[in-house]
Formats: C-alpha cells, structure tokens, sequence
C-alpha cells in the first residue's frame, strides 16, 4: 500500500503525518530522516491496527503541488 504524506518544516526539525491513518506521525531533522520515521510509523500503526483486529483504512488520500504566481 501506498499512503500519502504531508511534511511540515518548522523552525528546529521536520514533521509528517498520514492523513489517511489518524494519529499516525513522526519528525525528524531532516527532510530524508522525516520519511524514514514516518515509513517506520505506517507500518507500525498498521501492525498494531492489525492486532487489535481493527480495520486497516485503504490509502484514498492524494497529493499535488499547486504553482501559484505572485499576485501584483
């Protein structure tokens, strides 16, 4: 499965979640480090879904970069 990311910079480190497994979220200090934890916690989040016989939700979320020209 492939689930979608959102990455966040803020002033110290990196933070991302998976909008599609609630409460699924990591930082690291770099960009790279940031989607390794947060690989690490997909897989982790699903596993423990799993064992608690919980629904594991199909990944529907998608991304897309918007280009938005200055305005003046």
């Amino acid at each position: 499965m492939r689930y979608a990311i959102v990455i966040e910079k803020s002033p110290r480190n990196y933070a991302a979640y998976v909008p599609d497994l609630p409460g699924c979220v990591a930082t690291g200090a770099s960009r790279n480090e940031v989607v390794e934890e947060i690989s690490e916690a997909i897989r982790l989040h699903i596993k423990s879904l799993r064992e608690h016989h919980e629904p594991v939700p199909a990944p529907r979320s998608t991304t897309a970069v918007v280009d938005v020209a200055a305005a003046g």
